[in-house]
């Protein structure tokens, strides 16, 4: 089983990294987890619709190139599903018994994801209606990826 997060832009804080290293080491034992970073797409302070679009497109290109054919894709994305905890589990649990051994989760830049990536993911989920800065999120979700193996196992963890 391999776990990646495909995210935009370099993460250059170090207690996020440290919180992610960590929770990488805790995932070691139900699989291999990888973090992609792809270079983000620098931007003027204000963005006609269509440079928008454009800029996503080019972040989008970008994050298919880390992404397999035979890979789940679950995009984050404010009006994807929520899930609890346990739904959440339930749902990586149903992928890898289907016979996916890969499981790809896209954090976008701060524009979001191109619809590409959106039409590529296989599904979108959300963790509020709340914004969290991406590189925050990343943390938040590598953290949700053990919740999520640990109740997939059984353990007492996400009590």
């Amino acid at each position: 089983m391999k776990i990646k997060i495909v995210a935009v832009g370099k993460l250059k804080e170090k207690y996020l990294k440290q919180g992610i290293e960590e929770y990488g080491k805790r995932l070691g034992k139900y699989c291999k987890f990888e973090i992609i970073e792809v270079p983000d797409e620098k931007a003027p302070e204000t963005l006609s619709e269509t440079e928008m679009i454009q800029l996503k497109e080019r972040e989008g290109i970008k994050i298919l190139s880390k992404i397999s054919e035979s890979d789940y894709v679950y995009a984050l994305a404010i009006d994807g599903e929520n899930f609890s905890s346990e739904e959440f589990a339930a749902s990586v649990d149903k992928v890898t018994v289907s016979g996916k051994s890969t499981l790809t989760f896209v954090i976008g830049g701060s524009l979001g994801l191109s619809s590409e990536v959106m039409k590529r993911s296989n599904q979108k989920i959300s963790f509020g209606r709340v914004t969290y800065p991406h590189q925050l999120m990343r943390l938040i979700l590598s953290e949700q990826i053990y919740r999520c193996f640990r109740i997939i196992h059984g353990h007492a963890y996400h009590k």
